[in-house]
């Protein structure tokens, strides 16, 4: 007699496979079926540093509630073949109660992938897809994977017919008859996993990448020209600005490199159109030099770094936060500018969104940092709730009777700016020190009073409360997690294991990073002894940011490691 079949609120798989194999689309399907049904979900792909072709693991998670990491342990994993299986083993951890399907012409289950503790049936994927013509692998996998979580055959159909439609009828009956050859195989195995039923079926929920939310965000803060050269991983942010740029008037250039996309952007933007370039660590590396001209002339620019393993090459396809020190410093000579970080693959769009008004605002540079796991991830968000923050610089009007001085001395620092073509509002921008009107100085008294207006507008301006999302446990916490970017979604999730061990923890994620607001940070901090600092850099360089700006407390826990795979919740809840 079969095992009964068990039920949990969250259940986490991994699809694996040589090149070619299939397995990314397999999880897609999976996932964006699971969307149609009413899960919340995220899937991470994981790949070689080879960046295009060979092996590939699709990592997914669904869940009754909202997700923003993985899990700490797998449930399923299909294995089309092994093939360098051993580079996603650290990654995909088996659960006790796991189950493993794995075709047995690709030869024993490997060492590394830790199945000892899992349950292991052999499928004959690959004779199974043979029996249909121009049958395939991972349509297979997809259907024993719908019926051990309980996705039924229509919503992965829908998902299948809009995929493989172009490719014609034919293509789509031959993947609805693997599908159900997978599906039916799986009532052959006692032990089966479903994921609850859903409690609620919300049509409004998005399936989105970071990488497309932070275009979707940017487009809907304002910008309106975009010129980038495209790098592993921030490619997908140039894909999805370059079709939605011109449906609002805008316009996406790419480049002919890291240098001539930066520099257009400061152009495009000094001609009145708000700009963005997106970039990884090495193309920041480049653009440094003009981002010292952004700020000094000051021409609004925001520069999207989505980071990955460095330095130098390092590992494109992984994920990091080790650009940390290049955003803050990297400009030569005093620079104050915009630094933000998106907290979860949501709040890519809102972080976008506030960091163009920043920019704008201020004419500045902005950075803001994302990483190849928020860039990458796909998930399934609900609706994003509509922001007013939308690009308005202080722009001047014409007026016969007044001296335009685009660099005049303001009480807030930010002094208008006049768009090329307006009458009398003819001005010098360049990196040289200059005076009121833009002309070119050396004088002590410029260059000291161009220093002051500058920071004057970053440190004195209004950022609400948007620096830093804080979460209080109740009017006393045990401890205190400060995290900044894609480390969030783990520590939330910490968080919620530890509250139903009795621990009480109150987390602070900063989504500003530059400037630091001391006054508002320190206040937060109160009544936290203990704290503890989890960062995914090798040198510890969010703790040395930290203390290089304030004295913290006593007691603090630092734990940090470099990439290339993402701390998890269980690393956090084990400091």
């Amino acid at each position: 007699m079969p095992a009964p079949i068990k039920s949990y609120e969250s259940i986490s798989l991994a699809i694996i496979g040589s090149g070619g194999a299939g397995a990314l689309t397999a999880g897609a399907i999976i996932l964006e079926a699971a969307a149609k049904s009413g899960w919340y979900g995220i899937m991470n792909r994981s790949v070689g540093p080879q960046i295009r072709g060979g092996e590939a693991a699709a990592l997914v998670r669904l869940a009754n509630h909202r997700v923003d990491c993985m899990s700490k342990e797998y449930d399923l994993l299909i294995a089309i073949d092994w093939k360098n299986a051993e580079r996603f083993a650290s990654e995909m951890p088996l659960a006790r109660h796991g189950l493993v399907l794995n075709d047995p012409s690709a030869g024993e289950v490997p060492d590394a992938i830790g199945s000892d503790k899992a349950n292991i049936a052999s499928v004959p994927m690959k004779d199974l897809a043979k029996e249909i013509p121009g049958g395939r692998e991972n349509m297979i996998a997809v259907g024993m994977a719908a019926a051990i979580i309980g996705l039924s055959i229509e919503s992965i159909m829908d998902i299948v017919k809009a995929k493989l439609s172009r490719k014609g009828d034919d293509v789509v009956e031959t993947g609805r008859q693997c599908i159900i050859t997978g599906m039916n195989h799986v009532d052959k195995f006692t032990n089966q996993l479903k994921l609850q039923t859903p409690d609620a079926h919300d049509e409004g929920r998005w399936l989105i990448t970071g990488n497309e939310a932070v275009g979707y965000g940017a487009v809907r803060g304002g910008i309106r020209f975009a010129a980038a050269y495209p790098i592993t991983p921030a490619t997908e942010v140039l894909e999805w600005l370059a079709p939605s740029l011109a449906k609002v008037g805008g316009a996406l250039i790419q480049a002919e490199d890291e240098l001539s996309s930066i520099n257009m952007a400061i152009g495009a933007s000094f001609g009145g159109r708000a700009s963005i370039t997106a970039t990884s660590g090495p193309g920041l590396a480049l653009m440094v030099e003009a981002l010292g001209l952004a700020i000094a002339s000051e021409v609004p620019i925001v520069v999207v770094d989505v980071m990955r393993g460095g330095p130098s090459t390092g590992i494109p396809t992984k994920s990091e936060q080790s650009d940390l020190n290049i955003a803050l410093y990297g400009c030569h000579g005093d620079a104050p500018h915009i630094v933000t970080a998106p907290l979860s693959v949501s709040d890519c769009i809102f972080t976008a969104q506030w960091t163009v008004y920043l920019a704008e605002a201020m004419q500045t540079a902005a950075i803001l940092l994302s990483d190849q796991s928020l860039g990458q991830a796909r998930v399934i968000i609900d609706k994003p709730a509509n922001i007013t923050f939308f690009a308005k610089r202080k722009v001047w009007e014409a007026d016969s009777d007044e001296t335009y001085n685009r660099y005049a001395l303001t009480a807030d620092g930010i002094s208008p700016m006049a768009i090329p073509g307006t009458p009398g509002g003819q001005y010098t921008a360049d990196g040289l020190t200059h005076n009121v009107r833009g002309a070119p100085s050396s004088t002590e008294s410029d260059h000291q009073n161009q220093h002051d207006k500058r920071q004057r507008k970053i440190a004195d301006f209004n950022y609400g409360n948007h620096w830093a999302d804080i979460e209080q446990a109740d009017d006393s916490s045990d401890f205190t997690i400060l995290v900044w970017g894609s480390l969030t979604g783990p520590a939330r999730e910490a968080i919620r294991t530890l509250k139903d061990e009795g621990i009480r923890i109150k987390l602070i994620a900063m989504r500003l990073l530059a400037p630091f607001l001391k006054k508002q940070f320190l206040t937060t901090l109160e009544g936290s002894d203990r704290i503890l600092i989890v960062e995914q850099t090798h040198s510890g360089q969010f703790h040395n940011y930290l203390r290089a700006q304030c004295a913290l407390p006593a007691e603090i826990r630092h734990f940090h490691r470099a990439g290339p795979h993402l701390i998890g919740a269980g690393e956090i809840c084990d400091q």
